[in-house]
């Protein structure tokens, strides 16, 4: 059964920076693609990034040009670099991850809270 363990949310005053990290375990097979989506209370869970093993990028609009997404293959570790948080960044962040023959999976959750 595939693993994500996910780390680095926490508070940060808007226009910071913080890092999410999410390492994928319990499965042979490399993820094809992984990312990270979120969830603010009372809407609906939102991308925020994806990346695929050939390292291919997909951006949600509202976070493009502030957050990067990068991984790193040979650990199964996906990385978003988040800058110029803004109070509508306050989610909780999961990271997903699309594995071979498993399907889907998904971490716990890590929550992220901007404040103004």
């Amino acid at each position: 059964q595939v693993q994500l363990v996910e780390s680095g949310g926490g508070l940060v005053q808007a226009g910071g920076s913080l890092r999410l990290s999410c390492v994928a375990s319990g499965s042979i097979f490399r993820p094809n693609a992984m990312g990270w989506y979120r969830q603010a209370p009372g809407k609906q869970r939102e991308l925020v990034a994806t990346i695929t093993s050939g390292g291919s990028t997909n951006y949600g609009d509202s976070v493009k040009g502030r957050f990067t997404i990068s991984r790193d293959n040979a650990e199964n570790t996906v990385l978003l670099q988040m800058h110029s948080l803004k109070p509508e960044d306050t989610a909780v962040y999961y990271c997903n991850a699309q594995v071979p023959f498993t399907g889907s999976a998904w971490g716990q959750g890590t929550q992220v809270t901007v404040s103004s």
